[in-house]
This record gives C-alpha cells, structure tokens and sequence, in this order.
C-alpha cells in the first residue's frame, strides 16, 4: 500500500516514525513521510520518500511568541498560548499535507496533526488511524500528559483529558474550513468529527511500551499501545566525542532536545557547576536551548546533533527534558537518568520514569539550581539500584516489536 505518514513538532516529533516507517518499508509498504521540510535529513536511506511541509519549528520556537511561554507558569497557561500558536501553522501546512494524501492509500496521522489528518482522509474517502507518541485519550487513571500527567483524582483526571481534547480541535478550526473551501471537502467541524470518529472507534495506536505506560482500563476499543518505534539513524559519533569518552570515566549527558531556556548562558554555567560538584565528566548538547560548556574546561564538552543510541548507553546518567522521544532513548539504553521537565508532556514522562525506578528525581526547570542538579546526579550515578532498573527495563524493550502491530493495523484498515 502506499501510506502516508503526517506529523508536525520538533525532532522527537519526527524521528520515531523514520524508524516506523523504515519498518513499513521493509513490510513491503511504499511510505511517504509527510513533515517540515527542516527534518527531510532525518529520512535519508531509511527507504522512506520524504513530502516537505512548510513551517520552521525551529524559528517558531525562538519567535517572541515562543519564547513567551516561558512566562506562563501552569501546564494549563502553557496550552493555551501554544494553541494560539500553533493555528496558523496549521492552516499553513494543510495544502501541503493534502497534496501528499492524494497519492496514497491511506493516511497514518501522529498525534499532533490528528484531527487535520483524519480529516483530510475523510474528505478523500480514504481509510486512517492515528499514530501517538503520548497517550492523549481521557482517563480516569492519570491526569492529561499535555499539562503535566499531574493527577487530579479519577473525576478531575478524565475532565483534564477532554480540556485538552477540546483546546487541540480549536488549533484546528481554520485549517478544516481551508479543506472545505479551498479543496471542496464536504467536512463537519474538528469537535464534531472528533466525536463522530470516536463513536466509530477510529483506531489508535500509541508508539510507547506497556511496560512504561500501561494501557488504562477505561480507554475505549480500538485504542493500541504498539510499542516504541527507533528511529531510523545510521550515523557514527563525531570523532572527539570517540576522543572524550576514551579519555576517562563515562560522562553524563545533558542536553534538552528541542526545549528553549529563558537564559541559556546561566542555565550552562549552573550545569556546569553541577557536573563539577558532582565530580562527574559532562557531555553538554546545544540543542534548541543553545546550552554551552566553557572552551577552557577539559572534563566537559559541548556537542551538536549526536546519535542517542550510540551515545546514551556510554555514559553514566543522561539529563534530559523528559520529551517522548529522548525518554525513549533513555529507556533503550538502560543507563540511570535525571529528568528537568520543561513544559507539556515532560512532567509525565518525568514521574513515569521516578516511578520506574531509572531516576532517583525530577528535577524541573523552573527548580533547577547547580545544587538541586548536582544532588540528583549523585543519586542516579551512585544507586546501583537506578541503573539495575534501568537495565532490567532495557532488556524487556529490546523484546519488543513496535512496528508489527501497525503492519496489522495496516491489513485491517483496507480490503
């Protein structure tokens, strides 16, 4: 079949499904990956053809109003700027996204272009399901991932997940009356189609493993927890990251991914400290944050775009945002962690991972001080226990097969 996979974000937005799709491929699909034309390199020889879309996540994160989340202080606040935000992107990208449905079989929409995937399908008289890397559905057993997975009791959890539900069709208003006017679909609104869609149990499967995120008792038919899916990512470590891990002990990692910092030269110098008072070596990635170590300190580096999977498992802890994705790597490496949840999902991700027993805390970003890092870093590098639980939980992935259940899906959806 020829399947298009959708998806908008950062990176961790993006890579999982090159590893998915790479899958597909091999399974003997024609797939198509259909995102910002910032992460077509990511795609390279993995077999899967590349559709670009507009959009520069990267610029919209730096933008003034990007940079103005920072100044909300609730999960809830967060949301709703990022909403307002993501609107217009949304309609930029529809034109694109539904030049690349036109060619296939069916559509495979990720989590944060769900409602505009599923719709463009409808309007095509196409079969789709949606592919997420958070669980999104409400539930009465965890509060809503997107504003933090803080629980809010059974009653206030489930209401949780359908504020969030109802805010994500909002981003999507403008884009589904582009699809009527412009391209002539004959479409309900995103809440109504959503509604409709769900009564229809419109399948979902999540790229995540049952033993991070149990599947909740009350999710509806026809909602699958898959299985993580690796992204697909041949490169080599650069050479003096080969030098530095040869040079001594294993190092920490910290980097947080696609995550902006309010004050990037004072969140550095405070890790910094941290690795120091710790008496841990450090590899620091700039990532979107544009962290850096000082050019005179020997026992840290500082790092562009590396291969977590090759990196992650040499080292001693990794301190990260808590994304879905770099959470992911984390877990298939099997090394102890340091969560510094920055905003939506990584509060949930977070406390997944304390309560699995790989980090001994989370350590916000709001809360971060060289002491409060330094401290947890001790606790995850010196508690055998951490490590043992993350090596446990990395043997029970590496069992795992995240892309065989969407190769059935795949044979369910179409004749």
């Amino acid at each position: 079949m020829r399947v298009v996979i959708m998806t908008a974000g950062s990176r961790g937005d993006v890579a999982p499904y090159t590893g998915l799709g790479a899958g597909l491929a091999r399974g003997g699909h024609e797939v198509t990956l259909a995102t910002h034309g910032l992460f077509e390199p990511l795609a390279a020889g993995s077999g899967v053809r590349f559709h670009p879309t507009p959009v520069d996540p990267h610029a919209v994160s730096h933008s003034d109003r990007g940079r103005d989340l920072h100044t909300s202080t609730t999960g809830l606040g967060k949301l709703l700027r990022v909403v307002s935000m993501a609107r217009s992107a949304a309609e930029e990208m529809t034109d694109s996204l539904v030049q690349a449905a036109r060619g296939a079989d069916v559509v495979l929409a990720a989590g944060a272009v769900a409602p505009l995937g599923r719709a463009i399908a409808e309007g095509l008289g196409l079969p789709s399901a949606g592919l997420f890397l958070q669980p999104q559905h409400p539930t009465r057993e965890f509060g809503a991932p997107m504003l933090g997975g803080r629980s809010f009791g059974t009653v206030g959890n489930h209401l949780s997940g359908q504020a969030v539900i109802s805010a994500v069709d909002r981003v999507f208003t403008h884009a589904v009356h582009r699809l009527r006017t412009r391209h002539g679909m004959a479409l309900r609104g995103p809440s109504a189609g959503r509604r409709a869609h769900e009564r229809a149990h419109w399948p979902v499967l999540h790229g995540f493993s049952e033993r991070v995120v149990a599947r909740p008792k009350d999710w509806r038919p026809g909602l699958e927890v898959a299985g993580y899916w690796w992204p697909h990512d041949t490169r080599a470590l650069p050479g003096e990251v080969e030098e530095f891990l040869a040079a001594g002990p294993p190092p920490v990692f910290v980097g947080l991914g696609s995550a902006t910092v309010p004050d990037a030269g004072h969140l550095s110098a405070g890790i910094v400290r941290a690795l120091r008072t710790a008496g841990l070596r450090g590899i620091i990635q700039q990532g979107w944050a544009g962290l850096a170590a000082r050019g005179d300190d020997e026992d840290v580096i500082t790092v562009g775009d590396v291969p977590h999977a090759l990196l992650f498992p040499r080292t001693a802890a990794v301190v990260h945002h808590a994304g879905a994705g770099t959470t992911a790597a984390v877990l298939r490496a099997g090394v102890p962690t340091v969560p510094v949840p920055v905003q939506f999902d990584g509060g949930f991700w977070a406390a997944r991972l304390v309560a699995l027993g790989t980090a001994p805390c989370a350590v916000p970003l709001r809360h971060l001080t060289a002491g409060s890092l330094a401290s947890a870093l001790r606790r995850a590098t010196s508690d055998p226990h951490h490590r043992g639980r993350a090596q446990e939980l990395a043997r029970g992935l590496a069992e795992e097969d995240g892309v065989a259940p969407v190769m059935a899906a795949l044979d369910r959806l179409t004749p």
